[in-house]
């Protein structure tokens, strides 16, 4: 498991936790989740532990975590949508997830309310809120009472990049954890006990963040189609808007950009910003919905302006 692998002390701790919320921090995609899910699968695992305090994998409660089906175990994220059926611009966990007739839109197929009613079928009911400092206040102030006393004795844990963001109704109800990056050494450990080859590239693109790892493919093929696009900035215009039409059709916005920077990450100072602006503008397109052909184009040129291969 690589929370185990990563971040084995603190979970170790993490499991050693009796409260009712546990609150971890940490920087995007350092591992925060994999925590969580990991810890979930400790408070209910009914196997032999491994050497620190972590789920077994083979009994019928971690079969059931892998397996993404497991009764005790509730994710909650911000919503996708609007209420008009867009795709939400400002990520928020409304008061619909929390309980069942605020959802007007349906968004949540389970409502936490209603998850807690019901008794654990192994060991603890376990609440993952991923993106507290998204909780709106309503939400918020929704969970107190079950944060407080939960039914069953269910455990809350909550996951922020940033505690400050977070309402303080929560923090004052939680125990505090910071997940922190791992070493290079420990990324490249966790790729080869997952049977993936040593990628230099991808070690360092991780920079210590365990949730690249749970999204190799997609990652690696963002870095693919950035460094694609890099090359055929330098070859000329007309392979610039091709290598843009390509990216188009694969554009990925939870890695492209961050793969785009890196590959970018050695060019001087003021290119690197001048690029970061015109990555800004077609991702501020893109959420208004502009034409998307139209914008990668402009993206191509400006990122040759950017880089000065005018």
């Amino acid at each position: 498991m690589t929370a185990s692998v990563l971040h084995g002390p603190l979970l170790e701790q993490a499991g050693a936790f009796r409260g009712n919320a546990l609150l971890l921090s940490g920087p995007a995609r350092v591992g925060k989740l994999e925590v969580a899910w990991a810890l979930a699968a400790g408070q209910n695992c009914t196997g032999v532990r491994g050497m620190y305090g972590e789920a077994c994998g083979g009994c019928s409660s971690c079969r059931a975590l892998a397996a993404g089906a497991h009764p005790d175990v509730l994710l909650v994220e911000p919503r996708a949508t609007t209420t008009t059926g867009k795709v939400a611009r400002r990520r928020l966990i409304p008061i619909g997830a929390i309980l069942e007739g605020r959802d007007k839109t349906r968004e949540y197929e389970t409502h936490v309310y209603e998850f807690l009613e019901v008794r654990p079928t192994f060991t603890r009911r376990v609440v993952i809120v991923n993106g507290a400092e998204h909780l709106g206040p309503e939400a918020a102030n929704a969970l107190l009472k079950l944060v407080e006393e939960p039914p069953h004795g269910a455990l809350f844990v909550f996951l922020a990049e940033d505690v400050r963001s977070v309402l303080p109704t929560i923090q004052s109800r939680s125990a505090r954890l910071g997940v922190a990056p791992a070493p290079d050494h420990a990324i490249a450990s966790a790729l080869r006990r997952a049977g993936h080859p040593e990628d230099p590239e991808v070690v360092a693109f991780a920079a210590g963040r365990a949730g690249v790892l749970a999204d190799l493919e997609r990652v690696r093929g963002a870095l693919t189609d950035a460094r694609e696009l890099d090359t055929a900035l330098e070859v000329g215009l007309l392979s610039a808007l091709e290598a843009a039409e390509a990216l188009e059709k694969r554009f990925d916005p939870a890695w492209h950009p961050e793969a785009l920077r890196f590959v970018w990450r050695d060019r001087p100072p003021h290119q690197r910003a001048r690029a970061d602006t015109a990555l800004e503008a077609l991702q501020a397109a893109l959420e208004a919905y502009a034409s998307p052909s139209l914008s990668f184009q402009v993206l191509a040129l400006a990122l040759r302006a950017a880089f000065g291969l005018d």
